[in-house]
């Protein structure tokens, strides 16, 4: 057998040993998933079990370097224990901003005390992050932020409010962007800096959406406290750092456009609300022509994923990729909520029933149509694509 090969028999065993039953069933709901942190409470001595197991290889970020507690493995490998992974139906080990921008943002910029300092409990689940961004007057113009920090010496004290800010009522560390020159033009005077959201002068206030949830949350600082050993790359260069991140955050959000429906393939999922004919199609055959379409979408979307990550492994990859596959995969799954409510029908739109999970069908649809602002709104990736890849002029 060649090494992949090998690879894969050794990740096929391992897994079938180790992922316990509980966690190769669809996830329910944003609650079934693994956020880590220390405020995380896990749902079962399974879940637990799982992060634990995972995280002792590194395969909850299987492509990070070992010396940061990574799996070492490489693009191929990291691809055949997802493909091993989705056989059994496993569920993701850790859900993590730490995993999905902050980590290759450190591992692109941050110094070598940054990285062994901030990786490794990324990697175990031991530090839940949120993302200090958007402000009430800098939400598409990001660079037109306004929050301060000032130089104390060995320390910055911070002042000012973010918005949006995922989970922050729940994340132990933030990365945040802050203006560390007042005087310079307003893309250079921006610095990258990490620190600890449990400190005197940190409030997260949940903002309820219309969706019913409050994943999101104001976030206030009062001289606040960050290290100067945590800022990222250089002071007033924070802004490298950002576009960097956003790359990876539009990556997450696109990924979006391949998932949904609490583990269970839209086809079956309009089967159980609208029946079948005796031949096995679905019983409307407009609807059914209509997932077929949103099929087709899906596969030819996951193919263009593909060949961007194998030309960016080529150094032939454009830098405004990302922003094509996080409009496309956000349009993606909206267009995948809709269809979920067209095939419940009246039913779907029941809200608080313990059958329908409080609703879980119309508060995803509704919370769906956020996907079109967040990491960037789809305005924003539109005018990127048309500048720098069909070089369309300003």
């Amino acid at each position: 057998m060649s090494d992949l090969d090998t690879f894969r028999a050794d990740t096929r065993a391992w897994l079938e040993e180790n992922c316990p039953a509980e966690m190769r069933q669809p996830a329910r709901g944003d609650g079934d998933a693994c956020w880590g942190g220390r405020k995380f409470e896990f749902s079962s001595d399974a879940q637990k079990q799982w992060l634990e197991r995972m995280a002792a290889k590194g395969w909850t970020a299987p492509m990070w370097p070992a010396d940061y507690g990574g799996g070492g493995l490489s693009a191929a490998e990291a691809k055949v224990l997802q493909q091993e992974m989705a056989r059994i139906n496993a569920r993701p080990p850790l859900s993590s901003f730490g995993i999905w921008m902050l980590g290759p943002a450190l591992l692109k910029f941050g110094t070598e005390a940054q990285k062994k300092e901030h990786l490794p409990p990324i990697v175990r689940g031991e530090i839940r992050w949120c993302q200090g961004y958007s402000e009430p007057g800098a939400g598409s113009d990001l660079a037109g932020l306004q929050t301060k920090a000032v130089d104390r010496g060995d320390h910055y004290i911070i002042n000012g409010q973010k918005v949006w800010t995922s989970y922050a009522d729940q994340a132990d560390w933030i990365f945040c962007l802050v203006r560390t020159d007042p005087s310079a033009p307003k893309h250079k005077g921006i610095s990258f800096v990490l620190f600890d959201m449990d400190q005197p002068g940190v409030e997260a206030r949940p903002i309820k959406l219309i969706s019913g949830y409050s994943f999101f949350c104001e976030t206030y600082f009062t001289d606040a406290r960050a290290e100067k050993k945590n800022l990222v790359y250089e002071e007033n260069k924070g802004w490298d750092v950002a576009k960097y991140l956003l790359g990876h955050e539009r990556e997450m959000i696109s990924g979006m456009g391949l998932g949904g429906g609490g583990g269970k393939p839209l086809p079956a999922m309009a089967k159980d609300a609208v029946g079948e004919e005796a031949d096995g199609r679905l019983a409307d055959p407009l609807l059914r022509a209509e997932i077929a379409m949103f099929e087709v979408r899906s596969a030819a979307y996951r193919a263009q994923a593909e060949r961007f990550a194998d030309e960016f492994k080529a150094g032939r990859g454009n830098p405004a990729q990302p922003s094509m596959m996080k409009y496309y995969g956000t349009e993606l799954n909206k267009r995948r909520n809709e269809l979920v409510m067209a095939a419940g029908g009246s039913d779907a739109l029941e809200w608080d029933s313990e059958e329908s999970g409080g609703g879980k069908k119309a508060r995803d649809w509704l919370r769906s149509k956020g996907n079109s602002v967040e990491g960037g709104t789809s305005e924003i990736q539109l005018n990127i694509i048309s500048k720098r890849i069909l070089e369309l002029p300003s």
